[in-house]
């Protein structure tokens, strides 16, 4: 292995001024004006009663101003880099672009002239309802480009899901398109945009992307895109803008409570963004990097848009699913493009290890050099595989742990620097600093589980919730507001614990947590025991009522396709020796009182876009509750297949099988 971007020293250097090294991280970026205060704080502190608390405020590189596009594409062509690949898009149905950063910068020239003609200007909200295509980039960047602030849905949301969008951020314009490409099939988009749109006079125009060629409904705010964007002026002037200008509006989802609007600004997140890619991916400049998210779900603004991009490399960027038109479609596109770094949740490794046991297709993946994780806690039986296959046994894991609040990675380990350990994300980044701390905020030792904070502000950090700061106080910060050196801790959300050598291990969502009899126990350690079964492929695991011990565990599980047990049991006797077996692997691995009440064997779990498993919605289904608006789902006719499986299955439950 070269040697490493960053050096175990960082560690050091960070944690003794990280004000200072964080504005070491921003001069990698082009500034137009220098700034003259890199940080300014003010934390959650009492004003006249002592439970009303200010709202707080971070600002980076106060006085400073750049051009984020500028700086993701302008100034590698000035650096005479223009016939580099940018990316390499490839449609589900095999279509292939290629685009040069040269390209690049003339298309996104031409969609931020087009939207400057639309009305569209610095401040000014844009909503864009794409698919992953080359278009969905370019007007991301060339919103960024005129100071516009972009808010990506994914284009499988719902019209109602959408129409919130629209009107929280009363977007003045909606960029689209009419129709997707999803398994193989055509699927209508623009009629859920027309319905979003409707009655919503302040978005003035829906700016509409050919791409199946579908028959549209059409109205006198709609414009086609190749009518404004393609006739558009090649070279345009790219302004400067203030770094804590917004950047982009990202909505965070759930079960309950309307989605929160994270504010993310100019300079401090593209520091975060391009510092955390360039450092934890070790990016070379012949690296082809593939992060597998939709452009709508953070891990791609930060690694697919604005990381890599600032970092001058190659990406490829892939419309479809991983099993159309076969299930081994990432596979050609690693061989194909030559990728050298592999970003991907473990949703999609667990899957992959139900299609392929333990020997992958034949197909080319030598140009692997570095694979990634995200999206949620990664259990040491699915990493350890990564490893041995995609991996050669050889390569290093990335786990990461961040969410859209924090902006890019915060906790992960340095390749070639930081000690690999299955299962775990290992140590925060130089320049962030974590704790584990119980209920009254008090630091835990190893070992002892509890809250996982962010003990000091940092770049990448989402400054507020749109239009509701104070939900952004409620969310974050009240709950330890003066702890710590910055008088208050960021709240997570999530369960963790540290070991001996500093290594954070994530016990899922704080409510993520069964409390069976009293005993705390964490879902995603209960789904761990259950993968490491050779006959289960996936697990995911819910809290659901229980008259005695106030909560029982139940786990809804999928099926490795190894070996027979519950998953192809012929009677009942056999299978109530297989669900016997699953409970009795779960009390070795962590003991009796995490054993699952009742295991219910389902064709696959719901998740969401980004492949968290929906462990709330998998509570409701038990409990025949009403749910809300689930086509935000990357998979919601799981809902009906399970709603399905417990009716059939009532007595089972009942009974404890």
């Amino acid at each position: 292995m070269t040697e490493p971007n960053v050096t175990a020293e960082a560690y050091d250097r960070a944690a003794a001024d990280p004000v200072a090294f964080w504005a070491e991280a921003a001069s990698r970026l082009d500034w137009t004006t220098p700034w003259h205060t890199a940080h300014t704080w003010s934390p959650p502190a009492p004003r006249d009663e002592p439970t009303d608390l200010s709202v707080p405020e971070a600002a980076w590189f106060v006085g400073g101003r750049l051009n984020v596009a500028a700086n993701c594409v302008d100034r590698h062509v000035d650096a005479g880099r223009g016939a580099k690949v940018a990316l390499h898009w490839e449609g589900e149905n095999g279509d292939r672009t290629t685009v040069t950063y040269a390209d690049l910068r003339r298309r996104v020239a031409q969609a931020a002239h087009a939207l400057t003609a639309l009305g569209v200007g610095p401040g000014d909200r844009v909503v864009v309802y794409l698919p992953v295509l080359v278009e969905t980039v370019v007007v991301a960047l060339a919103c960024a480009r005129i100071g516009a602030v972009h808010s990506l849905v994914f284009g499988g949301f719902s019209a109602e899901a959408l129409r919130f969008r629209l009107a929280d951020t009363g977007a003045k314009l909606l960029v689209t398109t009419d129709g997707q490409f999803r398994r193989g099939v055509a699927t209508p988009v623009k009629a859920n945009a027309d319905e979003a749109v409707a009655g919503l006079d302040h978005v003035e125009h829906v700016l509409v992307i050919r791409r199946t060629g579908s028959d549209v409904a059409w109205t006198d705010r709609d414009v086609w895109w190749h009518d404004a964007v393609d006739t558009a002026p090649e070279v345009h002037e790219a302004p400067s803008f203030d770094a804590e200008h917004p950047l982009f509006i990202i909505y965070t989802s759930g079960t309950t409570g309307k989605p929160k609007g994270l504010v993310h600004t100019s300079g401090g997140y593209l520091t975060h963004a391009s510092w955390a890619h360039w450092a934890h991916f070790d990016a070379k400049p012949d690296d082809v990097h593939w992060c597998t998210a939709d452009l709508a779900w953070v891990t791609a603004h930060t690694y697919e848009i604005y990381g890599p991009l600032s970092n001058g490399l190659t990406q490829v960027i892939y419309e479809g699913t991983p099993d159309t038109p076969s299930r081994e479609r990432h596979l050609e596109i690693i061989e194909r493009y030559g990728v050298t770094v592999y970003y991907t949740a473990p949703t999609l490794i667990r899957t992959f290890m139900t299609w392929f046991g333990d020997t992958l297709p034949e197909h080319d993946l030598s140009s692997l050099r570095i694979l990634g994780t995200v999206g949620e806690a990664i259990n040491p039986a699915a990493w350890e595989w990564f490893r041995a296959t995609f991996g050669r046994g050889e390569l290093p894991v990335i786990d990461t742990w961040w969410q859209s609040e924090t902006g890019a990675a915060m906790v992960a380990p340095l390749p070639g620097v930081t000690p690999l350990v299955p299962g775990s994300a290992t140590r925060a980044l130089p320049g962030i600093e974590v704790a584990v701390v119980d209920d009254d905020g008090r630091r835990l030792g190893p070992g002892e589980p509890g809250i996982l904070v962010v003990t000091r502000p940092w770049p990448g950090m989402a400054r507020t919730v749109w239009r509701d700061p104070g939900r952004y106080l409620d969310s974050y910060w009240r709950r330890f507001a003066g702890h710590g050196p910055a008088g208050a801790y960021y709240v997570a959300g999530d369960g963790a614990l540290l070991d001996e050598h500093g290594n954070v291990h994530l016990l899922g969502r704080l409510d993520d947590v069964v409390n069976v009899s009293g005993h705390r126990l964490s879902t995603i350690e209960i789904e761990s025991a259950l993968v490491a079964h050779p006959t289960v492929g996936e697990a995911g695991v819910a809290g659901v009522p229980d008259p005695v011990t106030g909560q029982a565990v139940a786990a809804f599980v999928v099926a490795s396709g190894v070996g027979v047990g519950w998953a192809g049991a012929t009677s009942p006797q056999e299978a109530d020796a297989a669900v016997a077996e699953l409970r009795s692997q779960v009390a070795r691995e962590i003991g009796p009182v995490a054993k699952p009440r009742y295991v219910v064997a389902v064709p696959e779990l719901p998740k969401t876009r980004s492949g968290k498993i929906m462990r709330r919605l998998l509570a409701q289904l038990w409990q025949g509750e009403e749910l809300g608006d689930v086509t935000s789902l990357q998979n919601p006719w799981a809902v009906d297949d399970i709603r399905a499986v417990l009716a059939e299955g009532v007595a089972e439950r009942k009974a404890g099988r």
